[in-house]
């Protein structure tokens, strides 16, 4: 089991840029794919970004590709979410997740059996 702990969270003006991080605990982080999501208030919990397990391969949201940026490092069981030309709409609790089976779903938040708090994001017009 995993355990994902998020930071970075903040106010933000609109363009300007945020880092997320997630540590997780435990000494097979590198065998877990990882994923963002996030909900505003008032909506549901959606995907972001994910990333696979050794880093090779990257996915996104139509709404953040281009702006948004996912890595890990897996020497020091983090990952992250580099988040630049924020809007508004961006602002929401964000969340880390894990899973250990593969890829196949990964924008589902369903597939992912291991979460983090969250961390809130608010980005000022």
């Amino acid at each position: 089991q995993v355990q994902l702990v998020e930071s970075g969270g903040g106010l933000v003006q609109a363009g300007g840029s945020r880092r997320l991080s997630c540590a997780a605990s435990g000494r097979t982080f590198s065998a877990y794919v990882m994923g963002w999501f996030r909900q505003a208030p008032g909506k549901e919990r959606e995907f972001v970004a994910a990333i696979s397990r050794s880093g090779a391969s990257t996915f996104y949201a139509d709404s953040v590709k281009g702006r948004f940026t996912i890595s890990r490092d897996n020497a020091e069981n983090t990952v992250y979410l580099q988040m630049n030309s924020l809007k508004p709409e961006d602002t929401a609790d964000y969340y880390c997740a894990a899973r250990r089976d593969s890829l196949s779903g990964y924008d589902s938040a369903l597939r992912y059996p291991y979460w983090g708090q969250g961390t809130q994001v608010t980005v000022s017009s």
